[in-house]
């Protein structure tokens, strides 16, 4: 019986992410459910860099696209290599909010991801994008801690 069709896995590229990524490698290929690897980019915007022109801008955030695909390439190659329909998606905006409209957008019925285990002063003012992500979330979160 498959569970899954549409399985959305969050990854920010740190290593906190990556066993996220091997679970759902793992529910995806079991499930043969479409893989949806999300990177959240953040908006380049004037007041956060200062003033240039908006041609530089544009080269800026064409630049940090590029890159952002090159660290997605290996992932979907080896989402790829293990039979699994995948999809890469670099949406902008607050990583948690984004990766809800993501899954919303995308009928997600799984989202993955890791947690960077933060505790006591650090977790209360950074907060967690995890935490936010499963209070928003139109479908289950799996959250896969780093061992």
């Amino acid at each position: 019986m498959k569970m899954f069709e549409r399985i959305l896995v969050a990854t920010d590229f740190s290593p906190d992410s990556m066993p996220a990524f091997e679970e759902a490698i793992r529910l995806a290929k079991n499930d043969g459910a479409v893989l949806l690897i999300t990177h959240v980019s953040q908006d380049l915007t004037p007041a956060a860099l200062g003033y240039a022109p908006p041609a530089v801008y544009d080269e800026w955030e064409e630049k940090l696209r590029q890159g952002v695909e090159a660290k997605l390439q290996p992932m979907v190659e080896r989402a790829r290599k293990e039979g699994i329909e995948v999809r890469a998606r670099v949406p902008t905006g607050f990583a948690d909010e984004a990766i809800v409209e993501a899954a919303r957008k995308d009928g997600a019925d799984l989202i993955i991801m890791g947690t960077h285990g933060r505790r006591g002063a650090s977790r209360f003012f950074l907060g967690s994008v995890a935490a936010r992500v499963i209070s928003m979330a139109p479908c289950p979160v799996l959250t896969v801690r780093r061992a």
